[in-house]
């Protein structure tokens, strides 16, 4: 019973990771969706390839920062056939490897969020270095700290504020990190050229195929189902109050958006997106009915959060990914404290202090490194097209080939 009950985990496990894994082509095809045809193929190309560097930077470097466990053993020892003297064992049937392999998708989730925000006008193998970086250094430093009470840090939150900082699958250590991360990138690359009038003014650019932005949305949405509920990484952590505080979540944020996004098609698919992001944290905690207002307060927060950025504050953040992902993920952290309270209906553990504060540190980290790192490239290697390349689009200027290359026949 033993090993089947640990056969059943890692089959458990390593379902997440592919339906996680399966997400990625949802980040890329909406950002397909969004973008326009002339930058359709370094959306798909950028999403691909840093997730490739995401795999190689965490596997030799970021895992073991977030949990001291590193791949450097013989093959039956990583598999847990064979128990070493004085060293690490691994869990039978390579149950250690499918978990890293689930969280490496958590990880590679974040140049997948900042890569919806410096589309149109980022160069490509200066963003490569930037996923290396933050995959392998930048990001398991928050993980282990909130995942693996690293340097102590959920000892200190629990010891001041009564209760551990709790984020179950990752509203502020994967979502609201990316998203602030984002900030600083999209701060540093600019706005696009012909995205404002000299006097100020925005200048409208429509989504150039609201059915890839719908596909990207429909196949995050079926995937976060594996992103929340297998977050519990054993099939005795297996529960229904996951699944459900998802789904109300995810259909909330679609209400409030259509009716605040004014019907707008990307606001709808993206309010579903907001609503999942948010209820990540407190998703094992809250009440469906907790997790139904969490979700509609996210996607109201972000029609107006990404109305804000593009009208008023100038900041040319192509999907929306700092709202969408770093304020709804903010706002995730901060609801997991209350409506996962059980005087609101939850299940209880946690804290408002401690969930105030651990997402705070958790925005501010994030802001810090996205501020840094895209600072220190920009002054050193650069990271943005020139004027011709950004004009002619990132898919020839980049890849040498367009999204239609039978119709860009045609054409010349």
């Amino acid at each position: 019973m033993g090993a089947f009950q640990t056969a059943s985990d890692v089959f458990f496990v390593l379902m997440g990771a592919i339906m996680v894994l399966a997400m990625h082509a949802g980040f890329a095809f909406l950002e397909v969706g969004t973008v326009r045809k002339k930058n359709q193929v370094n959306a798909l190309v950028k999403i691909i390839v840093d997730f490739a560097v995401s795999t190689i930077a965490y596997f030799f470097v970021g895992y073991s920062i977030a949990y001291g466990v590193d791949f450097f053993a013989n093959a039956g020892v990583l598999s847990g056939q064979i128990t070493p003297e004085n060293s690490p064992a691994f869990a039978d049937s390579g149950y250690d490897l499918v978990k890293f392999f689930f969280l490496l998708t958590f990880a590679a989730a974040i140049p997948a969020i900042i890569s919806g925000g410096i589309a149109e006008r980022a160069r490509f193998y200066p963003q490569l270095f930037a996923t290396a970086i933050l995959v392998g250094g930048c990001y398991p430093l928050f993980e282990g700290m909130v995942w693996n009470n690293n340097f102590g840090f959920q000892d200190m939150i629990e010891a001041t504020f009564g209760a551990p900082f709790h984020d179950f699958a990752g509203s502020i250590v994967v979502h609201a990190v990316g998203g602030w991360i984002a900030l600083g990138a999209v701060i540093n690359l600019g706005v696009r050229r012909g995205r404002y009038t000299k006097t100020g003014g925005l200048v409208g650019i429509p989504p150039s195929n609201i059915p890839f932005l719908a596909l990207g949305s429909w196949v995050l949405c079926v995937g976060w189902f594996g992103f929340n509920v297998m977050s519990a990484q054993s099939i005795s952590g297996i529960t229904g109050l996951v699944a459900v505080n998802s789904l109300m979540a995810m259909v909330g944020g679609i209400l409030t958006a259509l009716i605040t996004g004014r019907n707008d098609p990307g606001f709808v698919h993206n309010g579903a997106l907001a609503g999942l992001v948010a209820v990540c944290a407190g998703s094992d905690v809250m009440h469906p009915l907790g997790a139904l207002v969490t979700g509609g307060l996210a996607g109201a927060l972000f029609v107006w959060g990404f109305n804000q950025c593009q009208a008023k504050w100038k900041i040319d953040d192509v999907l929306g990914v700092w709202p969408l992902h770093g304020m709804c993920g903010l706002l995730g952290g901060i609801a997991c404290g209350i409506f996962g309270l059980e005087a609101l209906g939850g299940m209880g553990g946690v804290s408002f202090s401690a969930q105030l504060a651990g997402s705070l540190i958790g925005v501010a980290f994030a802001t810090v490194v996205g501020f840094v790192v895209y600072g220190a490239l920009k002054a050193t290697i650069g990271i943005r097209l020139s004027e011709d390349a950004e004009f002619d689009g990132a898919d020839i200027s980049i890849h040498n080939i367009g999204a239609y290359p039978e119709d860009d026949l045609r054409a010349s």
